[in-house]
């Protein structure tokens, strides 16, 4: 089982250095890692008292940093490593104060483990939600360096759980504790063994509230609404925007929308304001009155869609149609009716909202066409639905502070 596990992890940085010669990405993720151990202990040589935080990618680290900020400051001593995997995470936030170090993560090889625990010696380490690298556990555990995992969520179909898991089960021992979000989780750890576990819920209601209470004011955005709901899209992608696009067309409702695209590149945005029938502005650069005079709002640019929320009336969420959709909860704080398509079905917070009103699935564009009338036309249960929402994203915080509680140095 070991050598197929190695084997994949030859063959999948195989795969990244074909795909580098035409994919920007893969091309990150290969440069990123040359001479990485070697930048790595250039850059630690001589530090001591070093914690380690690992996520996947950007939306991981964003649900692990209420935990690294707080840790930050309830132990300002130790000087926090933080690692990425994916480019998305490593080039956005290459640069961010919160931490001491930020590094791509060298492959999960036995040789690159031994090395970089070696040169960053971890007094601790925090895996953010997922990433079960393991090498790297395995050498976590024969130096017995305390290990957590925080945010993460087990499924009866994961390889832990499967009669041939053990090389997987094995990859848990490394473990010191899991906090994790749900009671479903516990029960498939404590069924093999594991009861070094607890419900500590979702880090990401700590960073949705936060990011709220220091939301951006945009003032170009204060007049836009004028009196009307304001519709806002986040995160979309093409077949949520044609369908979005759709009802702007045809609808006559008195929305004024905003459209903020998961990618912002210059083709993207071009054909999702060539499709737009209604008077439009683009958010870059445009001015106050400008603004105030559209009915749609494209924006084109990234690191303002958090603050944008604030301003709308409903939200949509895109990614349904695609592998899954995107953070509902930074709308949820705000208090608005959330609304997504199908694909929803792996998110707790998703199927959450359902149960309790503050969400609406949709399949088809006759059912979005019905949900964007409803909440139009009836402005009570728009505030009882957003008043579920909001609820619900207060009653769930509280997560960092019961991990800092229970960790042990």
């Amino acid at each position: 089982m070991i050598l197929f596990y190695n084997l994949s992890i030859f063959f999948y940085s195989l795969l990244v250095r074909f795909a580098s010669m035409f994919n920007p990405k893969a091309k990150q993720w290969l440069d990123g890692r040359k001479a990485i151990l070697e930048k790595i202990e250039t850059a630690v040589k001589g530090e001591s008292n070093l914690v380690w935080f690992h996520s996947a990618s950007l939306g991981e680290f964003e649900q692990g940093r209420p935990v690294i900020e707080a840790f930050k400051e309830k132990h300002p001593g130790y000087k926090i490593v933080l690692t990425f995997f994916s480019p998305s995470g490593y080039e956005i936030r290459k640069n961010y104060e919160g931490v001491d170090f930020v590094f791509y993560l060298p492959v999960d090889t036995k040789r690159n483990a031994k090395a970089f625990i070696r040169l960053i010696n971890p007094k601790m380490v925090f895996f953010i939600k997922y990433e079960f690298w393991y090498h790297y556990l395995n050498e976590l555990r024969k130096n017995e360096v305390p290990t957590y995992i925080f945010s993460t969520i087990f499924r009866p179909n994961q390889m832990f759980f499967r009669p041939y898991g053990g090389l997987y089960r094995k990859i848990l021992k490394a473990f010191t504790h899991f906090f994790v979000q749900n009671e479903e989780s516990i029960e498939l750890l404590k069924g093999i063994g594991f009861n070094n576990v607890s419900l500590a819920g979702d880090t990401r209601f700590d960073r949705v509230y936060s990011i709220a209470k220091q939301a951006t004011v945009l003032p170009q955005l204060e007049d836009f609404a004028q009196g009307r709901p304001v519709m806002i899209a986040g995160s979309t992608w093409p077949k949520d925007e044609e369908y979005i696009i759709k009802y702007i067309n045809a609808s006559k409702k008195a929305y004024k929308y905003i459209i903020a695209a998961h990618e912002v590149d210059e083709n993207h945005i071009a054909n999702i304001v060539s499709a737009i029938e209604k008077p439009y502005v683009r958010f870059t650069n445009a001015t106050k009155a400008e603004i105030d005079a559209a009915e749609v709002l494209v924006v084109d640019c990234i690191g303002v869609l958090s603050s944008l929320y604030r301003y709308g009336d409903i939200s949509y969420i895109g990614g349904g149609f695609g592998r899954g959709i995107h953070n509902t909860l930074e709308a949820a704080c705000y208090g608005m009716p959330v609304i997504f398509g199908p694909n929803y079905h792996k998110f707790k917070e998703a199927k959450d909202l359902l149960a309790l009103g503050g969400a609406h699935s949709y399949e088809n564009y006759e059912e979005l066409n019905s949900l964007f009338d409803f909440y139009h036309d009836d402005a009570d249960a728009r505030k009882k639905s957003g008043a579920s929402s909001k609820n619900y994203v207060d009653e769930m915080r509280g997560a960092t502070d019961k991990i800092l509680y229970t960790i042990k140095f």
